[in-house]
């Protein structure tokens, strides 16, 4: 990733994920889904158009939290650019 404005098409928080960018991560990232931000997002990815969310607090017997797949328009942002 040479651009620091440019998110990738795909980004999990989970390290175990090959999707798992922890330069990025140190950002403080937003993303918008169907045009209302969300907070609890675990993965997204953009040009699938979908986001996985955890279910509760519930937990797979690994301890990993379980999540769901949302469908629809997602927009990540660097939340630190607006502001400066």
């Amino acid at each position: 990733m040479s651009d620091d404005t440019t998110l990738p098409d795909r980004l999990s928080v989970n390290p175990k994920s090959p999707h798992y960018n922890e330069e990025v991560l140190k950002r403080d990232i937003g993303v918008r889904f169907d045009g209302r931000e969300r907070k609890d997002v675990e993965e997204y990815c953009v040009s699938e158009g979908w986001i996985r969310v955890a279910v509760g607090k519930t937990v797979d017997r690994h301890g990993n939290p379980l999540t769901i797949k949302l469908n629809g328009k997602v927009e990540p942002y660097f939340r630190d650019t607006a502001s400066g």
